[in-house]
């Protein structure tokens, strides 16, 4: 039985929520939305730090769902932003928190990377990095060890 009737619906629906279920076992969280708050607010920090053709190559490789709020509200005007510290990318993310001094924003973001490492072409995952501050790519991003 589906849960919307609609094919695709239904897979983007559960693509999201083993997503969320990833992520919530990295940052050993119990609570979906939280969860969810820190998907959203490390995609859009990331998002708006790449240039427009890049941002766009990673929402394709997105479940639609998370696509969706991925692109949400974004504008390619002034991107990317021209922030090119790792504090000014982890406070991005604190904001969406309220600046709740309980999260760990720099966990949240190495757990979001982390995520997208595993579920997006390692090609995508290289470009992206390149187009990223080195502050940002050196500290935040999981290393690949080729053998």
């Amino acid at each position: 039985m589906t849960m919307t009737g609609v094919d695709s619906f239904d897979k983007t629906l559960q693509e999201t929520n083993i997503w969320l279920k990833d992520l919530m076992y990295e940052l050993n969280w119990e609570d979906r939305h939280k969860t969810y708050t820190a998907l959203r607010a490390c995609l859009h920090a990331l998002r708006d730090r790449l240039i427009p053709d890049e941002a766009i190559h990673l929402g394709a490789e997105l479940p639609m769902l998370i696509r969706g709020f991925y692109f949400e509200g974004w504008s390619t005007k002034g991107k990317p932003v021209k922030e090119r510290r790792k504090a000014d990318f982890l406070d991005h993310i604190r904001r969406e928190f309220n600046n709740d001094p309980a999260i760990d924003v720099e966990t949240v973001a190495r757990a979001v990377f982390k995520l997208l490492a595993h579920h997006i072409s390692r090609g995508e995952i290289e470009d992206i990095r390149g187009n990223l501050p080195k502050e940002i790519e050196e500290d935040l991003w999981p290393h690949f060890h080729t053998a």
